[in-house]
């Protein structure tokens, strides 16, 4: 098995393979991947794998944020890597982008969420991902036509708070977050609310007043799946504030920050601003390896299993 690093952080694909060469249980050795990705001037993409691939099965972990020029790379990756005769390919994207536009809102929309699934699947042999934005879709197989692992960072989160804050109280900031909120309320052993959120743009959030009457001196915990702009965190920190409560500590699964998202949070009322490994960045609290480490073992073991059957 071999993994490969297409958006530059080697450190977390050596993580990947320290995890998962300690995992097999037949004492494979799992490396990382040797290649050359630059781009041209003009923009192109100029790709030499340098590793043999052929007879192998990869892993290639590419943090999806910032997308686009991603997706054409992964793309030419793995048509090259099948050219070279890889037995398959195994995409393990921690943050998973294009989910958002599930649903044509406006005549001539596109539904770009299918259309990036279906390019996806037509090259790739698995995927993997974790916590996906899985809104009007009930399942990731409804778009990828290929094996998939959703994995959950939930009780990762959960575990984080137990041992970490004392007299939690995790609150949802919106209907969309309270999967996750009581989720982690639950194996953190605490209480959980969540609000309710009008959005009028990208940028102009409304986010009802909490009811921390009952929760004096606690530590509020405000979580979602992703923290972009910011500004719904921001605001329901500012009611929490208002309502004699403590600063909250924020904890996203994916820190996607767009520009200037994390200096705004910063000086607003919010005590910590913790995210999981998904995408590199300097808020990252929470490690993900062992889970994504775990599940390339499952969809590794599975393959073999269906092969086996076949025969």
């Amino acid at each position: 098995m071999i993994v490969f690093s297409l958006d530059g952080h080697l450190a977390s694909a050596e993580n990947l393979a320290a995890s998962l060469s300690s995992n097999l249980l037949n004492d494979e050795r799992v490396v990382v991947g040797e290649l050359e990705l630059r781009h041209f001037p003009d923009g192109e993409t100029y790709l030499n794998i340098l590793s043999n691939v052929d007879q192998q099965d990869l892993v290639v972990l590419c943090q999806l944020h910032q997308p686009n020029e991603k997706i054409i790379d992964l793309m030419l990756f793995a048509e090259t890597a099948k050219q070279q005769g890889a037995s398959s390919i195994c995409l393990v994207a921690p943050y998973l982008a294009y989910m958002r536009q599930d649903k044509k809102f406006q005549a001539g929309e596109s539904i770009t969420s299918r259309h990036v699934a279906a390019w996806i699947s037509e090259r790739f042999d698995s995927i993997i991902t974790i916590d996906p934005h899985l809104h009007r879709y009930h399942a990731l197989s409804e778009i990828y036509t290929i094996p998939n692992r959703v994995i959950h960072a939930t009780d990762l989160i959960a575990d984080y708070i137990r041992l970490n804050v004392s007299k939690p109280l995790v609150i949802g900031p919106d209907s969309e977050s309270e999967q996750w909120a009581n989720a982690v309320a639950e194996r953190a052993g605490c209480d959980a609310i969540v609000l309710n959120k009008i959005r009028r743009g990208d940028h102009d959030v409304e986010v009802s007043l909490p009811q921390l009457e009952n929760y004096p001196n606690y530590q509020p915990i405000l979580i979602d799946d992703i923290i972009s702009t910011g500004k719904t965190m921001i605001k329901a920190a500012e009611n929490i504030v208002n309502l004699k409560g403590k600063p909250p500590i924020c904890i996203g699964v994916h820190g996607v920050f767009s520009e200037g998202a994390l200096s705004e949070m910063q000086a607003a009322d919010i005590a910590q601003i913790l995210t999981c490994n998904t995408i590199g960045h300097s808020t990252n609290a929470i490690d993900v390896t062992g889970l994504l480490a775990a599940a390339v073992i499952d969809i590794k073991n599975e393959g073999v299993a269906s092969a086996g059957n076949s025969l």
